[in-house]
């Protein structure tokens, strides 16, 4: 997923929140999160967004990332938000025991174009979601279906 569409993404999760009482802004660029503001009980908040084209049990989070979030000061609400095909997955950071770090070997950009590196991560498992929104899946193929297919190829 190319940096545009992926701030489009980030964007749209920062008005639909808005929509339900959040006061957030979009921060953009790289910064250590996505999105700023206020909960709809006027906490501070900071909110690290990912956006998934395959679904995987567990989310991963980069210790570098983790850690940058957590030195933010403690009276901040830290949120890790991870939609992917499945659902979308909002982690409170503030309390949360963290599982056994792990060291993998990955891109060392978001957007996969270039070599692998190194990274320190932790895998963090659905169950430990705040909240958890799964999407619905079309039993059978809508009208459309053979059309996209065909398209494809």
């Amino acid at each position: 997923m190319d940096i545009e569409k992926t701030e489009l993404f980030e964007k749209a999760v920062v008005h639909f929140l808005n929509f339900d009482g959040w006061k957030l802004e979009h921060i953009g660029g790289m910064s250590r999160y996505d999105a700023k503001g206020f909960t709809p009980k006027n906490y501070p908040v900071v909110i690290e967004m990912k956006f998934r084209n395959k679904y995987y049990e567990t989310k991963m989070i980069e210790k570098k990332k983790y850690d940058a979030l957590m030195s933010i000061p403690s009276n901040v609400v830290k949120l890790y938000f991870v939609a992917d095909p499945k659902g979308n997955y909002m982690y409170w950071l503030n309390d949360l025991s963290m599982p056994e770090l792990e060291t993998v070997s990955c891109s060392k950009t978001t957007f996969w174009g270039g070599e692998n590196e190194s990274k320190e991560v932790y895998y963090l498992p659905e169950s430990k979601a705040s909240i958890v929104s799964i999407n619905d899946t079309d039993p059978e193929p809508g009208p459309w279906a053979e059309y996209f297919a065909r398209k494809r190829k």
